[in-house]
């Protein structure tokens, strides 16, 4: 997906869109004094068009829009440091989410450089202590459609199709701006941790869009992926395995002493032969 910024008219059918496909909760919690609809992300919006206000080179008021969902990055953050696997890669290279596998632990929340996952933690809400992010419509692409937000909006300014046919567009667009006086219009998304599958065209530098610049997979957390939990699971699977056999070798040892004691029909221990013999004897007597 490429959304060009430069083309986006802030309508927000993106946003609408995003909720209905994906029958998301509707959450009115707009700051007073910005157009902006909601202040961030959150578990139950994925979509959110940032309204930045500023001045331009002349000092004349200048708007920038900018669409903020997942970005679906090639060496993700919340992929690395989700523990359950809830959060993983699909066919399309897209992060996925399942979340009846998610614990609700948020470890994916700080690990992701766009701030773009969020655990719900809404009392008595069904939702809740489950992570909700952008799936990029994965049931509706895998289908041969478009993402819901792509089909709604009326300038074109997202697109969907190959991603290294839309980074070429994307240069020539910037080429374009750049010809119309935009001398800061960018790329953004083309390598950054990676290669995101959310790539910008940017009217201006990336933290202007307080996009991270040169965002990176943190080295803590590639040690605890491919380091630490592997070697949890491995002495955790050794644990388990240990507590089976020891209950099934506990069970055959408590099953064979109870063999050997003899019993008749009805339950009652069986007396031995001397003490059998006695009681014969002092029967006869009496």
């Amino acid at each position: 997906m490429l959304v060009d910024t430069s083309e986006c008219i802030g309508c927000k059918a993106c946003e609408v869109a995003c909720k209905q496909w994906n029958q998301n909760e509707a959450r009115i919690n707009q700051e007073p004094g910005t157009y902006q609809s909601h202040p961030e992300l959150d578990a139950q919006t994925w979509t959110v068009i940032k309204f930045i206000e500023r001045e331009d080179a002349n000092g004349a008021p200048q708007w920038l829009m900018q669409k903020h969902n997942c970005m679906h990055c090639t060496e993700a953050g919340c992929v690395t440091a989700c523990p359950t696997d809830a959060l993983h890669y699909n066919d399309y290279g897209l992060v996925t989410l399942d979340k009846q596998s998610c614990i609700g632990c948020g470890y994916c929340e700080p690990a992701c450089p766009f701030d773009a996952v969020h655990v719900d933690k809404t009392p008595f809400n069904q939702k809740a202590q489950k992570a909700g992010k952008c799936t990029m419509c994965f049931d509706r692409i895998s289908s041969a459609m478009q993402p819901a937000c792509v089909k709604t909006c009326p300038t074109d300014c997202i697109k969907y199709g190959d991603r290294a046919q839309l980074i070429a567009w994307a240069h020539e667009r910037v080429d374009q701006l750049h010809e119309m006086g935009y001398a800061n219009a960018n790329v953004y998304g083309e390598h950054e941790v990676g290669g995101l599958h959310e790539l910008y065209v940017l009217l201006e530098s990336p933290e202007v869009y307080g996009l991270p610049v040169a965002p990176q997979l943190s080295k803590r957390l590639k040690l605890w992926k491919y380091g630490v939990q592997p070697v949890g699971k491995a002495i955790l699977g050794a644990t388990l395995f240990g507590l089976i056999v020891n209950f099934v070798v506990a069970r055959k040892a408590f099953k064979g002493h109870d063999g050997d004691h003899d019993h008749d029909d009805g339950g009652a221990p069986v007396p031995p032969e001397g003490a059998a013999a006695e009681a014969d004897h002092a029967s006869m007597h009496d």
